[in-house]
């Protein structure tokens, strides 16, 4: 193997992706099985799990690829999704924790209790807490060192974004939680950091960023005036840096850690 292949070949990882059914998380799939690693992709839904085998076999090779449903912000099936995983693949040895979302943009006065609710288990205890203490209680139980949790944090992690109380609070916690994670685990050789993707266009904020005849709306643009880069980012930008941050040789000794990938959104100033 060459010196690049050595330091960031994923050949030994197990890399478990959950929300695996949403547009940053399929774009990290591809990077992982392209890179070597085993991939089991978690979804909510039993009729996603046909798409993404079907997507995502042809990058997997021997067995690489397992997909499965689970809610992860229900303990019983994050422990029967592990299961089943472990059964198919192995150990898993890495955990992307890429479920989330929003749901809504709202004056504060006007705040859906029930929403805010929502989004904050979605992004806080199934997009972090409820799979990452299952993963590290057998980890730390069965003494396996070499391990990492990946959280997906953002924007909202270190400066509020207008209207989105609920994601802002979560995605707030998620940058909080790496870090003291991070300090919880690092004496058992668990390493925990995170991504901060800056402004990529999906389906959730497609409509959010752009009107109906194909033009930036007003929160667009006022984006991109925003962003040094002068666009929106394009999802495989993120492969990279979580590639990285997964790698146990060229990450070995970077834990605690939230990295922008933004354009250079969070370094705006006037």
């Amino acid at each position: 193997m060459s010196y690049l292949d050595q330091l960031f070949s994923l050949q030994d990882r197990l890399v478990v992706i959950t929300g695996a059914g949403g547009a940053l998380a399929g774009s990290l799939a591809q990077a992982y099985l392209q890179a070597g690693a085993r991939v089991a992709l978690w979804v909510h839904r039993t009729e996603a799990c046909a798409p993404l085998q079907e997507k995502f076999s042809p990058l997997a090779t021997n067995g690489q690829l397992f997909v499965t449903v689970a809610d992860t912000n229900d303990a019983n099936q994050v422990d029967k999704a592990f299961v089943a995983t472990r059964n198919a693949l192995g150990l898993p040895n890495v955990l992307v924790n890429a479920a989330g979302g929003n749901q809504g943009k709202s004056p504060f006065t006007d705040l859906d209790l029930d929403q805010f609710d929502r989004v904050l288990k979605l992004n806080l205890l199934a997009g972090l807490v409820v799979p990452t203490r299952h993963f590290t209680r057998i980890w730390t139980a069965e003494g396996v060192r070499g391990c990492s949790v990946l959280n997906i944090a953002s924007m909202g992690s270190f400066v509020p974004l207008s209207g989105v109380w609920a994601y802002n609070a979560a995605k707030a916690a998620v940058l909080n939680l790496t870090v003291g994670l991070a300090k919880e685990f690092g004496p058992v050789g668990i390493r925990v950091n995170a991504l901060a993707p800056g402004f990529f266009v999906g389906q959730q904020n497609r409509a959010l960023l752009y009107q109906e005849d194909g033009q930036l709306s007003a929160r667009g643009q006022n984006i991109l005036s925003r962003t040094p880069f002068g666009r929106f980012g394009a999802l495989e930008e993120c492969q990279g840096a979580a590639l990285f941050l997964s790698s146990d040789k060229a990450a070995g000794f970077i834990t605690g850690v939230t990295l922008p990938v933004d354009g250079g959104f969070l370094a705006d100033n006037i």
